[in-house]
């Protein structure tokens, strides 16, 4: 393994496994990324493949590796290769948290920072920026392309949508901001929620966005022209409550999309993870679980992730489902296609309705 960059530690221990799973896996390890500040966001990508004649190449050339952004407390960023636990660099311009990060899921070297300094940052990690040290002037990747100014609270969320054409941004605010990727302009303000945003995301097709509050309500949005289409609301099961709960207890922290995008999960303060399927306006599927922060479905659907207030993460078996051919047509259109572009094409207008999603 490469040895880890100067003041980053990176430790690694032997599984418990038994015989068996070291005879079919080899030995594993479990590895520690030494930050040395406290983490608040996470972001994965894959870190585009070496060349021949590169002198210090992070990834074994013609391979592609995959990279891990840590938004730290201190403002910083620091990227590393994650099979080798090396810190390839750090990105400095944030004066407060980095609460949240996102790449590009087009695979392009872009990455989205959110920070309590009430502002978002975009990074082009492929551009090299002169860094002086001293009488030494080196290369370092990972220019600052952008400073969106808008939010007047912290910044807690971000998410950039599937055909990189547009970028979400959640803070302590009753509105989300939705902004252009391509001109780095604000679009406009998503107005609805009666408390603090906290939670944004994209459908896998671009052409949904949900957005979760304080107010214990998901509300879901045509990002393109800023149409409220539903809103789906947390009523508490009293059987989860106990007599000390406060009003708040169905204040949601996190909400996102299924791969497939037919499903919706959501954490709250009531101690229940939900599942719910877009055409519906009641859960499907309830977890008791505590102190619940984050959820984030595995790639390729089947388990949700969740993230805690006292540092553990639990995976949950969730809902597979066949898309039917409709859906997956109407998904492979509106990867390619806007709003907009739906309603100018000569078809029957409940056609329309269902690409749009008007109707599920």
């Amino acid at each position: 393994p490469l040895p880890p960059a100067s003041g980053c530690k990176t430790s690694e221990r032997k599984s418990r496994g038994g015989k068996a799973e070291t005879r079919s896996r080899g030995t594993a390890k479990e590895k520690t990324l030494e930050c040395g500040q406290i983490v608040w966001g996470l972001a994965f990508s894959a870190w585009p493949a070496a060349e021949d004649g590169d002198t210090d190449p992070a990834c074994a050339v013609g391979l592609p590796c995959l990279v891990l952004a840590t938004g730290l407390n201190d403002g910083q960023i620091k990227v590393w290769e994650v099979q080798t636990g090396h810190l390839l660099f750090s990105l400095l311009g944030h004066q407060d948290v980095v609460r949240d990060l996102s790449f590009a899921p087009n695979g392009s070297p872009i990455l989205v920072s959110a920070s309590r300094d009430k502002t978002l940052r975009v990074w082009d990690l492929s551009r090299d920026v002169l860094l002086c040290s001293g009488d030494t002037f080196l290369l370092s990747p990972g220019r600052q392309v952008q400073v969106l100014s808008g939010h007047v609270q912290w910044v807690y969320c971000c998410s950039i949508s599937p055909d990189c054409s547009m970028l979400c941004s959640a803070a302590g605010e009753k509105s989300a901001l939705l902004w252009s990727m391509r001109s780095y302009t604000l679009i406009r303000r998503l107005e609805g929620h009666q408390s603090s945003v906290v939670s944004c995301d994209f459908s896998p097709d671009s052409a949904l966005l949900v957005t979760a509050s304080y107010d214990a309500c998901v509300i879901m949005w045509d990002p393109y022209t800023g149409e409220q289409l539903r809103t789906l609301r947390h009523v508490p099961l009293h059987s989860t409550l106990d007599s000390s709960s406060e009003i708040h207890t169905s204040s949601l922290r996190s909400v996102c999309f299924s791969p497939e995008g037919l499903y919706l999960a959501t954490v709250a303060d009531d101690r229940l993870l939900r599942i719910w399927a877009l055409e519906l306006r009641s859960p499907v599927a309830f977890a008791p679980m505590t102190n619940g922060l984050c959820c984030m479905y595995f790639p390729h659907g089947g388990f949700i992730a969740t993230g805690t207030r006292d540092g553990h993460v639990q995976f949950w078996t969730a809902p597979r489902v066949l898309s039917s051919l409709k859906h997956l047509c109407r998904k492979a259109l509106r990867t390619f296609l806007t709003t907009y572009q739906v309603l100018a094409l000569p078809i029957p207008r409940k056609l329309k309705e269902f690409l749009t999603y008007r109707t599920f």
